[in-house]
Formats: C-alpha cells, sequence, structure tokens
C-alpha cells in the first residue's frame, strides 16, 4: 500500500507543475478544425452552383480551344 501512496505522489507533484494553460493548445485545434470544416461547407456550396460550373467549363473550353 506504500508503494501505491508513493506512486500518487509523485503523479499530483507532476501535476502540480504544469502550467495553468496547458490544455490552451486542444482548445486551439478544436476552433481551427470548426473554422476549416465551415471554410470547406462554404466553397462545397459555391463550387456546385451552376455558375461556377458554367465558368469552369467555358474556361476549359477556351484553353482547349475548343470554343
Amino acid at each position: 500500500m506504500r508503494t501505491v501512496r508513493r506512486g500518487w505522489g509523485a503523479v499530483r507533484a507532476r501535476v502540480g507543475r504544469l502550467p495553468a494553460d496547458a490544455g490552451m493548445a486542444t482548445a486551439e485545434y478544436a476552433v481551427g478544425t470548426v473554422a476549416a470544416a465551415s471554410l470547406a461547407g462554404v466553397l462545397l456550396s459555391i463550387f456546385k452552383s451552376d455558375w461556377v460550373r458554367e465558368l469552369v467549363s467555358s474556361l476549359i473550353r477556351s484553353a482547349l480551344g475548343l470554343g
């Protein structure tokens, strides 16, 4: 039982030395992930529109000399 108590004491001592903002990186990654997913959704809705499809199609036709 003494070994277990000593082990927990060492864990508590290490946890006590962690900086106050130790969890901030995870929160920043979460915000970045949500922002990237939101941007992807907006771009997907834009690129699925008929206007963009026609624009890309006309660019490809003019590049290949078909139109």
